[in-house]
């Protein structure tokens, strides 16, 4: 069963959340900023936007004007924008987001996917767009037992196209939306034409007698940078899959808390020369947070790290996944592997660098994205 949804949060929570913003405790900082985490200084001029400035009703009108529903899948409700196309002949795009973003990372690509030209496209490569909210992300219900990993996730995508009636499509994935997006083509191979992935963990190749065969000299460099980014980044993921439900006690109390833990993210995973709203705007980045607060699913969505780090579920042990697939390389990406390793797991049919952008492409840089999928897919409609 499939219902209209629109976003629309009680008055209440927001006042309660303006009360407990007004009563932060900041801790105190030294070293030179974003050294030891977030920086102090950034983050109060931030939560003074968010009390005075910040217009949640306005960005949930925003997010509202995009069509909305909730589906009954595997007994849980999820939660996805689908936009179709005016063009009838579209191509399904199914687009998976991942931690810590949410469908508001797509409210700028979405026009430039579904109505090409609008934008100096073509309308023969337009797109139908279907844009879930991950299981315990956002809008979507949380599962309510242990087990509940990537793979899982797919299962409830490739259920939900089914409702929709769509036979064929492809898929379009980052973070963890990479993961399950390989997932659908694993599970789904007849359903997937294509698939194509801005973030790809290829593992070190080491069966291979040289593991660095046909890897150049350029790429072992972007390798090497970043590996180093990830080691210097990646400490969260460490207690999301051990503990969550340690840190969710205190970021699903303290807004400034969630702010914190989230922002971190983006002005490290992003490529803005540690200037975050100078690829972004306040507006952008609250949005994206208050999309965690309102639901109340900070801690639901970190779980996903436990659950995949303890089932398992092993994308490789099936051998290569041979859907064609595509990676755009944006080079301020967390993990730049060379094609030769990608190539160990994926069909790999298109390979482009991008000349800047991130790990938040489709919010970053949208246009460069929405190019590269209009010219990656056209060859499999």
């Amino acid at each position: 069963m499939i219902e209209p949804f629109s976003i629309n949060v009680d008055t209440a929570v927001l006042k309660d959340l303006d009360y407990r913003l007004a009563h932060t405790r900041w801790p105190d900082q030294i070293g030179s900023p974003w050294l030891y985490g977030t920086d102090s200084n950034y983050l109060k001029t931030l939560v003074e936007y968010w009390q005075h400035r910040f217009n949640w009703r306005e960005q949930e009108a925003r997010l509202n004007q995009f069509d909305q529903f909730i589906a009954s899948v595997h007994g849980k409700k999820l939660h996805f924008i689908h936009q179709r196309s005016s063009h009838d002949d579209a191509m399904p795009l199914l687009m998976t987001h991942g931690w810590p973003g949410s469908i508001s990372e797509f409210t700028k690509i979405i026009p430039m996917l579904t109505q090409p030209e609008r934008f100096g496209g073509d309308s023969s490569d337009a797109f139908h767009l279907i844009c879930p909210s991950l299981a315990g992300y956002g809008f979507s219900e949380a599962p309510t037992s242990e087990g509940f990993d990537q793979k899982q996730v797919a299962l409830q995508h490739i259920e939900l196209m089914q409702q929709l009636g769509y036979p064929q499509y492809v898929v379009q994935g980052g973070d963890w939306g990479s993961a399950v997006s390989s997932w659908t083509a694993r599970l789904a191979p007849q359903a997937v034409k294509a698939m194509h992935l801005t973030l790809i963990f290829a593992p070190y190749p080491s069966a291979k007698a040289d593991p660095f065969d046909g890897v150049t000299d350029k790429e072992k460099k972007r390798l090497a940078t970043s590996r180093a980014r990830m080691k210097e980044g990646a400490g969260y993921q460490a207690i999301q899959s051990t503990k969550p439900q340690t840190l969710g006690f205190s970021l699903n109390d303290s807004p400034v808390g969630l702010a914190a833990w989230i922002t971190e993210k983006f002005q490290h995973w992003m490529d803005c020369n540690g200037d975050i709203e100078s690829v972004i705007s306040k507006d952008e980045l609250l949005t994206n947070i208050m999309i965690y607060w309102v639901s109340q699913s900070i801690t639901s969505s970190m779980r996903l790290y436990f659950e995949s780090a303890h089932t398992k579920s092993d994308l490789s042990a099936g051998g290569p996944i041979e859907t064609p697939t595509g990676h755009a390389m944006f080079p301020g990406e967390l993990y730049l592997p060379p094609r030769a390793w990608a190539s160990e797991l994926y069909n790999i049919q298109h390979w482009t660098e991008q000349p800047k952008g991130g790990h938040f492409a489709a919010l970053e840089q949208p246009e460069l994205l929405s190019e590269d999928l209009r010219l990656f897919f056209r060859k499999y409609r």
